[in-house]
């Protein structure tokens, strides 16, 4: 679209589409995650595996946190301009 000198409204309105797709793809792999090897590992008596699955768990939703898209703060997924 850029090598097409496409407007810039509809190349944003086009990254917002990807980023939503990939955001529910993550979600999916997310919830098989915790429905399989999340609950797998709790199932189990090995503690290690379980703190372990935890750990992935939480690092996932920090992570997951920190790159949505920001909601509340003007612009498109967070990104303001600013003037200089």
């Amino acid at each position: 679209m850029l090598d097409e000198d496409r407007y810039c409204v509809d190349v944003l309105l086009q990254v917002a589409a990807v980023q939503a797709a990939l955001g529910e793809v993550g979600r999916l792999v997310l919830a098989g995650h915790i429905e399989t090897c999340l609950m797998e590992a709790l199932r189990s008596d090995d503690v290690r595996d379980q703190r372990k699955k935890i750990d992935e768990v939480m690092e996932i939703f920090g992570r997951y946190s920190l790159l949505g898209p920001r909601r509340g703060r003007g612009g498109v997924a967070g990104i303001t301009s600013r003037k200089r």
